[in-house]
């Protein structure tokens, strides 16, 4: 119960504390770099306190249970979809930003190859299919 209160107060005050430096006090200058120092600080700090009371609190959780090993593979199970999605989604969306910008500039200097840059833009987006598929592959095995 107490490390869920201290989690909340550091959830609370490192989304708090850039709205209330930049909103509230109306800093500037030397200030905003300490509030934003502040800000970096508490994230850090609340990072490391999340990761200790997650290794502490599943430590003794799958310590009391029988079906340890297959409660952490099904929990790696769903890190790795998640993983699989989420980087494949990054990765498409740097690849369509800058593939599209390009295709842009191209269809303006010479309309006749807008299908030839509209293949470009999808190859990217296939990258997020990919990463999806693989994720659900992941998930029904």
């Amino acid at each position: 119960m107490i490390k869920a209160i201290v989690m909340f107060i550091l959830v609370t005050l490192a989304i708090a504390v850039p709205f209330i430096a930049k909103y509230g006090l109306k800093l500037s200058g030397k200030s905003m770099k300490t509030a934003m120092v502040v800000n970096v600080f508490s994230f850090f700090t609340l990072m490391l306190v999340f990761a200790a009371c997650l290794v502490t609190g599943s430590y003794n959780a799958f310590a009391a249970t029988e079906g340890a090993a297959a409660a952490s593979a099904e929990g790696m199970k769903f890190l790795g979809a998640a993983l699989s999605t989420g980087l494949a989604c990054v990765g498409a969306g740097i690849a369509v930003s800058s593939s599209a910008s390009a295709a842009l500039g191209a269809i303006s200097e010479d309309p006749q190859i807008m299908g030839k840059s509209l293949i470009f833009v999808a190859l990217a987006e296939g990258i997020a299919l990919y990463g999806l598929i693989i994720s659900l592959l992941i998930l029904f095995q």
